[in-house]
């Protein structure tokens, strides 16, 4: 049992290679466990409200949360989970981020019915994905990473080209 969390638990995942699992809380913070011993190798905060989701890339060197607060957090797990950067843009809480499948390219869903593409490096948006009428709840990449799908309240899923060229 993984327990440290002071507040319900939003989601969990391990990571690719099966080395590491990371947890997020309405507590405003994200942990990242050893699931061998099961121990907690970081606490991080820097949100302001609520961490709903969480996303590694494929190797399992970066960490991108979702909050409440409006942001997602780019956080580098080999630099002791130091916080990169923090994408800024939307108006309504995140619900959902992800990375694209090379993970140069971080995606984001927000209850301001958009989704946004972003680089991790600079934190910088790169498309804003707009055409539903209410909350996007959730997004993910194609295999190859040239296509986006969103998924909304407002009863659709959209599917839009990634226009970065970056697969």
């Amino acid at each position: 049992v993984l327990q440290g969390h002071t507040a319900e638990v939003s989601n969990c995942l391990f990571s690719f290679d099966s080395s590491l699992i990371v947890s997020s809380s309405v507590d405003k913070s994200a942990r990242v466990w050893e699931p061998r011993t099961l121990s907690c190798l970081y606490s991080i905060y820097g949100h302001n409200d609520e961490v709903l989701d969480i996303a590694l890339d494929y190797k399992g060197h970066y960490l991108a949360t979702a909050s409440s607060d409006t942001t997602a957090k780019i956080w580098d797990l080999k630099q002791d989970c130091k916080l990169l950067v923090t994408l800024k843009g939307h108006s309504q809480e995140i619900s959902r981020v992800c990375f694209n499948p090379a993970g140069f390219l971080v995606l984001t869903a927000s209850q301001d019915h958009s989704a946004r593409l972003w680089s991790p490096d600079t934190g910088s948006c790169i498309q804003v994905l707009e055409g539903h009428t209410d909350e996007v709840f959730s997004c993910a990449f194609s295999y190859y990473g040239d296509y986006i799908i969103t998924a909304s309240k407002d009863n659709t899923c959209r599917i839009w080209k990634n226009i970065t060229n970056k697969i």
